[in-house]
């Protein structure tokens, strides 16, 4: 089990090894901005890795080519990751990602 700690707002929850972090936060009740709806083909789900990328797995080719054809080469100088690629390992992780917030409910 990992702690994902998500900024500005201070959003905590818990993500089981082996979920990505989009996946994480959407089955604990988050809206996590996306465009492909999580399919690793756009990069609004990117979020900044401020502490705990080495508790991440290592980014795939797919996720690296998705991020330098929608931001640039240089975006990967950048400790940023697609949240919907990103698969969590254990311990704790802190992202940067405006937007990401209590999903609504239908009443």
């Amino acid at each position: 089990m990992a702690t994902v700690t998500v900024l500005p707002d201070n959003i905590d929850f818990e993500a089981k090894s082996g979920q990505t972090v989009m996946a994480a936060a959407v089955a604990q009740g988050l809206y996590w901005p996306t465009t492909c709806g999580g399919q690793g083909l756009c990069t609004t789900c990117l979020a900044e890795v401020v502490e705990g990328a080495g508790n991440l797995l290592e980014m795939s080719r797919s996720e690296r080519k998705t991020i330098v054809a929608e931001r640039g080469e240089s975006a990967l100088h950048r400790p940023v990751r697609l949240a919907c690629q990103a698969i969590v390992l254990k311990g704790t992780i802190s992202v940067i990602k405006p937007g990401v917030r209590p999903a609504e409910t239908s009443a």
